[in-house]
């Protein structure tokens, strides 16, 4: 066999092999999309393409580390690095305004951080806890900012 393509099909292993990582890939993929969804949605810059990205691109590190049987002390360290790239990542999206008060981002930076925490989940096989992360990642964007805003217009004396 020609020695290209023996490398290429070398990473793909039997079918088996390469349903594991097909199915993690995946269920990142639908969870940042839940997520990512729900920003997009809310007009944010950081939408639904930055959180399936970030959310596939965690658990791809974590499934090539486990998928190349390294050693739980150095996954940790994989965890350890994306976490660090993640909060630079965030960094980038939280934005200091004039007023000494006016700071926004905050909830796009700590939506990537747990996007990228539950690709880790997906990433490490723990999909009950990626889904219900998930789930709840959802309703604290969308179920609260609703119940800020009728706690704003009541706040104010308005009619709901």
């Amino acid at each position: 066999m020609n020695p290209i393509v023996a490398e290429l099909v070398t990473g793909f292993g039997s079918p088996d092999e390469l349903a594991r990582p097909l199915v993690r890939l995946m269920l990142a993929l639908i969870c940042g999309a839940v997520i990512g969804l729900q920003r997009e949605r809310a007009g944010k810059s950081a939408g639904l393409r930055t959180h399936i990205l970030v959310a596939t691109g965690s658990t791809l590190f974590i499934v090539g580390a486990v998928e190349t049987a390294m050693h739980d002390d150095a996954v940790s360290r994989v965890v350890q690095g994306l976490i660090t790239g993640i909060g630079f990542l965030g960094a980038g999206a939280i934005l200091k305004r004039e007023k000494e008060q006016d700071i926004r981002g905050l909830t796009t930076a700590a939506g990537i951080w747990i996007t990228a925490a539950i690709g880790v989940s997906v990433g490490l096989g723990r999909f009950g806890v990626a889904v219900v992360a998930t789930a709840c990642t959802w309703a604290v964007l969308s179920v609260l900012r609703q119940l800020e805003r009728w706690t704003e217009i009541n706040d104010s004396g308005d009619e709901p």
